[in-house]
């Protein structure tokens, strides 16, 4: 028996330094891991320990003897792994033990954002003595895209937020929710307060398709769209009406996949999920029985991964189908991607679209492959009526739909006094130290970490690493005593915020929000029933 890696991997990496034989590839610091679709364990080299499937925070692997059936592909997935990237006896990689100079003050470090690299990077921090972090976050709940982002049906994906969250309640972290920084304190304040702050707001913006017609209803942005169905307060008015026969989802990513599943599906796949009540509703209404998911390239350069590319095909209510001329087999774009290291992957995603192309309609509902196709234009007058598309050949085709979905992408969103590169959407940076992008220079004592860091690329877990190279950086620069003493204390800053922000919830607050979302959820026999509104969220977090 052998333990197999499956289709939720977050690519943490927690369970690479346990495992005793060191059989588990791609590891943090080798050549193929940051573009790694997920991690893999060598069947001939297991010992059966189990060790990683204990450190493993989203329970994405079990033993061969116990693989559910809808993942019983994953044990050949692992092993043919290993006949492309044969494993090599090697080391366990090393562990970064971080300590501070007994004889120096104790260092506060202020960390804006709560979502994954947020948390990754207060957690690393937290361990060490004489460390102090004060998580500030926008929002009245932590998580970030754990929360707003995972699609409710991934619920093995979300269960990292209980490991993670695991740090709000550490006795020298304090948690301000409902704190904008750049609204209610500025960047410098908090520096007046902390030795170094470190950015981690994410990837909040859309990117714009900028094509004519884009601003008519029914037009949409994933970031709305997604954080509509998974009950952001940004985003939890608009009621997206889901009533035409077909949606476009234009892009090919794993958002992508996500917004084509949850549409193509029946309502009754997410009544038991922390779906938000008003998507809920609209899709038990939605008459839609087709949607199609449009790429610009080939599936060889497509951004989703093979796993979730593969789950569609396994959807036991949806036909997944593709165009048989549009499949690539030999192209340039596929012979490009195969010299990069991705041949292997891209073996497998060839079967499944190509099963998909040769596949017949036997189901009412359906998801269609496209790819090829550049859109150039929105269709109707107030509403959307079709989109318009342009194959590289120059002929176009015109898709008739009530409802275009633009997944092409997040950026990050500047934040006030602090320097932004508007062109990758990030905060201009070397290995996590913030820098002038005019003169080079550093920003002393502000660092940035996961998607404002590097752009909106990786997934979860690749925030540990990132996270972990920011941290290094910001404790090297303490250590050399190249960060200023801060000249307010940790108990001035929280006065400040309670003059500025009265309603500022603590971690208190979050526990109550988060007992009344599971209780609620209990009673109706789902995970969780989400406030959405700031309003339902705020009178639950103070109605303690």
């Amino acid at each position: 028996m052998t333990f197999v890696i499956t289709q939720s991997c977050c690519e943490d990496a927690a369970c690479v330094p346990v495992c005793p034989v060191q059989c588990i590839r791609p590891r943090p610091g080798d050549p193929d891991f940051e573009g790694a679709e997920q991690l893999y364990i060598d069947p001939s080299s297991c010992i059966d320990c189990g060790a990683c499937a204990t450190a493993c925070p989203v329970d994405a692997i079990y033993s061969s003897e116990e693989l559910p059936s809808s993942l019983a592909s994953f044990k050949a997935i692992n092993a043919e792994y290993f006949v492309a990237h044969p494993l090599t006896p090697s080391e366990p990689p090393s562990v970064s033990r971080h300590n501070l100079p007994p004889s120096q003050s104790t260092l506060r470090v202020a960390v804006v954002g709560s979502g994954p690299a947020a948390l990754y990077a207060a957690t690393e921090l937290s361990e060490l003595r004489d460390v102090e972090v004060t998580i500030i976050e926008r929002l009245p709940t932590p998580f970030g895209l754990i929360r707003a982002g995972v699609a409710p049906d991934h619920e093995s994906t979300k269960r990292i937020a209980d490991r993670l969250g695991r740090v709000l309640y550490r006795p020298n972290v304090q948690c301000l929710f409902d704190v904008e920084v750049g609204r209610d304190v500025s960047i410098t304040e908090v520096m007046q307060h902390h030795h170094a702050v470190i950015v981690a707001t994410g990837a909040a913006g859309a990117r714009r398709p900028g094509v004519p017609g884009e601003g008519r209803i029914g037009s949409v942005s994933a970031r709305e769209f997604v954080s509509w169905y998974n009950g952001h307060p940004d985003n939890a008015s608009p009621a997206f009406s889901i009533d035409g026969r077909r949606a476009v989802v234009v892009g090919n990513g794993n958002v992508a996949l996500d917004v084509a599943r949850l549409l193509a599906r029946p309502a009754t796949a997410y009544a038991s999920t922390s779906v938000s009540d008003a998507a809920l509703a609209s899709l038990t209404a939605s008459s839609i029985e087709e949607v199609v998911v449009v790429g610009r390239r080939s599936q060889a350069f497509a951004a989703y991964s093979t796993a979730e590319l593969s789950a569609l095909a396994h959807l036991p209510d949806v036909d997944l189908l593709a165009e048989a001329n549009e499949v690539a087999v030999a192209d340039e774009d596929w012979a490009s991607a195969a010299i990069s290291g991705r041949g292997w992957a891209l073996g497998r995603r060839y079967d499944i679209v190509a099963e998909a192309a040769a596949r017949a309609r036997t189901q009412s509902r359906r998801i269609i492959l496209r790819y090829g196709l550049t859109p150039v234009s929105v269709l109707g007058e107030s509403k959307v009526t079709g989109v318009e598309l342009v194959r590289p050949d120059g002929t176009t085709e015109v898709i008739e739909t009530s409802l275009v979905v633009w997944a092409v992408g997040f950026t990050g969103q500047p934040l006030t006094g602090l320097p932004f590169d508007e062109d990758r959407g990030v905060v201009p940076n070397r290995a996590g130290r913030v820098i002038d992008m005019h003169s080079g220079r550093r920003v002393p004592g502000v660092y940035c970490t996961g998607w404002v860091k590097r752009g909106a690329s990786g997934v979860i877990g690749t925030n540990r690493v990132d996270a972990s190279e920011t941290v290094a950086a910001l404790l090297d620069d303490f250590r050399s005593g190249n960060l200023a003493a801060p000249s307010g204390d940790a108990e001035s800053f929280e006065d400040l915020v309670r003059e500025r922000r009265p309603s500022v919830l603590e971690t208190d607050g979050w526990r109550r929000i988060d007992e009344a979302e599971v209780g609620a959820g209990r009673d109706q026999d789902r995970s969780r029933v989400k406030f959405v509104t700031w309003a339902e969220l705020r009178d639950t977090g103070h109605s303690g």
